[in-house]
């Protein structure tokens, strides 16, 4: 009896001490966390060292601060519950486990990083002369040689949790009413630490895959090799049959409504970026003209106002709204927009890891078993799913109410440029004499202005043409001579118009040109049946250009006797096949000296009554650049009295002896 009263005392000794080491050794980790806050990171702030990363050495310190301070009051509140104290510090770990587990899966998946900083301001003399004397300046009692000794500590403490909790559990006896409560309380922290764990496996997946990588052609020529390429193909096949129907993809529905909701968010900041970058250009272009940098003669009136007003906008207004544009709207928006590459990466990584997935889990359901390379892949996948599903709705909502922020501001913004010029406006408005004009009084000086002014306009008009000189026609250059005479063989002298005003293409496919160029209408209607717009060939780019911006282009009028142009041809009821040769003598038509003259390049031999010889060099009139069923490879021509069809590519256009000229008009 003695010997079973003797083994009791230890066992309740041993517990109690287990419970006092877990309260100390709680109340010197808090401490010790209050100093690496309060007293180092506070200090390396102070220095202002713009080569130290503290948000990558100290991560979360600040939120473990705070679960672990409100953990502690509550453990040491513990010692007055007496016998019922084991039940309530069991209950206490099941209470904090989720907020335990939060921020110390956070910092543990983020520690290497900060193992990796410290390792490279070693190598840095200054800044490791920095990091040592804040360690002697802050807490010289520790006897702390490097930033290491403290960041360890929240790793260390997560860990030793179960461990405490065991020694209080193996100092219980099993009747004891608190027992399956400890016991409770030790699986929750096991499972504390297999969470982080878990995480952290996670965390290193995304980071290997969620970098973008910027490689050039070589580098990814370089990178292929058998096992690539073979992988690729299998995803590529995969890909395939899922689209084509033959096997089933794997239905996550969860995963798909999260993604969906990501790539809206992404395609609304790029939209927004988009929008936000051309409204930039816009106020640029709006700035250019710069009205108050011109000198007025004139001392004062609506003139000087307009002038004050338009200085105020330039040098004041607009330069402080873009100032805070950039601020407020652009900046956040190009780092929201960094924000999403990551995501986008891992979102795509994980299809190919759902096409390996799903080979592999084939592979294994016929075969029983796959190779230890495969297993990981397959936990690859899982990791990398399990990580999107559970931090994709998160990150969804934070990335929305960021663009909403950037939004209300870019509102904001808009609504404070509309009140400062309206408001600067107003006190220029209020020094005009008709400022406190009756609004019938005001329309009807405005009217009586306007009359005026269209008078002085109409008689400026007619004193301009009455003085001004008749532009001179201006000959082609060899150039443009040359390209009209190409225009004219291939689509014949009535198809060409000239361009009356430069033209600057919008849209695609439409042409830009400037004013005098020639071109050869082929549609007098575009794509979708709009007779505004004209498809014509500018002798080599073809495109659509503004109808109201086209003139017929003709050659110079002359009295000098040259080649008749005749009258062509309209008569749908003529066919090719039945062409005779007409008898009645031509119509008299206007003679112009043209720039140029048609002639046979080859000889041609008429097979048959509707076909007419030709012989090289000769002569002849076109009088259809095409036949009766539209066929350009063969024109109708006119060769000494005679008329026949010719293949078009015998013939060809060259200058004539002496040229009168073709004319732009100025």
């Amino acid at each position: 009896i003695y010997e079973e009263v003797t083994a009791c005392e230890r066992m309740e000794l041993s517990q109690r001490l287990a419970v006092e080491e877990l309260i100390t050794t709680e109340a010197s980790y808090v401490h010790n966390i209050q100093l690496c806050v309060s007293d180092i990171r506070a200090h390396l702030q102070k220095k202002q060292l713009p080569d130290l990363d503290l948000e990558g050495l100290f991560s979360n310190t600040d939120d473990i601060l705070h679960v672990s301070r409100r953990f502690l009051k509550r453990l040491e509140a513990s010692a007055t519950q007496e016998h019922e104290q084991l039940l309530y510090i069991s209950n206490l770990f099941q209470e904090f486990k989720e907020e335990m587990e939060t921020v110390y899966k956070i910092y543990c998946a983020s520690y290497e990083h900060a193992l990796l900083l410290v390792e490279s301001y070693r190598k840095d003399p200054r800044l490791q002369e920095e990091i040592l004397e804040t360690l002697s300046a802050t807490v010289p009692h520790t006897g702390a040689s490097d930033l290491s000794f403290f960041l360890v500590m929240p790793v260390q403490r997560v860990t030793k949790y179960p461990l405490l909790l065991g020694k209080i559990l193996e100092n219980t006896p099993t009747s004891a009413s608190a027992y399956p409560a400890l016991q409770a309380a030790v699986h929750a922290m096991a499972q504390v630490n297999a969470n982080i764990n878990e995480y952290k496996r996670r965390r290193e997946v995304a980071t290997k895959y969620n970098k973008a990588e910027h490689l050039t052609l070589r580098d990814r020529f370089a990178r292929l090799n058998t096992h690539s390429i073979a992988k690729k193909t299998t995803r590529l096949s995969r890909l395939l049959m899922h689209e084509a129907g033959i096997v089933a993809k794997t239905e996550d529905k969860e995963y798909d409504d999260l993604e969906e909701k990501f790539q809206c968010v992404v395609s609304s900041v790029a939209m927004l970026k988009e929008n936000v970058a051309s409204y930039l250009g816009h106020l640029e272009a709006f700035l250019l003209p710069t009205p108050h940098k011109r000198e007025l003669q004139i001392d004062e009136g609506p003139a000087q106002q307009y002038r004050r007003f338009a200085e105020h906008l330039h040098c004041t207004v607009f330069p402080e709204f873009k100032r805070r544009l950039d601020k407020l709207v652009c900046q956040p928006l190009c780092s929201l927009s960094d924000m999403l590459v990551g995501p986008q990466q891992l979102v795509k990584k994980r299809l190919d890891k759902l096409l390996d997935y799903e080979e592999i889990q084939e592979r294994k359901t016929e075969m029983g078993s796959v190779t230890y390379d495969e297993e990981a892949a397959m936990n690859t996948y899982l990791a990398i799913n399990a990580l999107l599903v559970a931090e994709l709705p998160r990150f969804n909502q934070v990335a929305l109410q960021l663009l909403g922020q950037i939004l209300c501001s870019l509102s904001t913004l808009q609504r404070d440029l509309a009140a400062q010029v309206l408001q600067q406006a107003e006190k220029e408005l209020e020094q005009m004499p008709h400022s406190h004009m009756p609004l019938p009084s005001f329309w009807k000086m405005m009217e009586d202005t306007l009359k005026q002014s269209g008078a002085q306009l109409r008689t400026f008009c007619q004193a301009f043409e009455t003085v001004t000189l008749i532009p001179e026609a201006q000959p082609l250059n060899p150039a443009e001579e040359r390209k009209v005479l190409s225009l004219v063989s291939k689509h014949g002298p009535d198809k060409l118009y000239q361009v009356t005003s430069n033209i600057s293409g919008s849209k695609d496919l439409d042409l830009t040109l400037q004013r005098g160029q020639i071109v050869a209408l082929l549609q007098s209607v575009d794509t979708k049946g709009n007779t505004s717009r004209w498809l014509v060939d500018a002798g080599g780019p073809r495109g659509f250009v503004p109808a109201g911006k086209l003139q017929p282009y003709r050659p110079v009028q002359s009295q000098q006797p040259g080649m008749q142009m005749p009258t062509l041809e309209t008569s749908t009821e003529r066919r090719r096949h039945s062409y005779a040769i007409p008898e009645a003598p031509r119509p008299q038509v206007a003679t112009f000296t043209p720039a140029f003259q048609v002639v046979a390049g080859f000889s041609f031999t008429a097979r048959s009554q509707q076909e007419v010889s030709l012989q090289a060099g000769q002569p002849v009139v076109v009088l259809e650049p095409h036949d009766k069923k539209g066929s350009k490879e063969w024109s109708l021509v006119e060769v000494n009295g005679q008329r026949g069809y010719v293949p078009s590519s015998y013939l060809m256009t060259i200058p004539v002896q002496e040229p009168a000229g073709w004319s732009l008009p100025v």
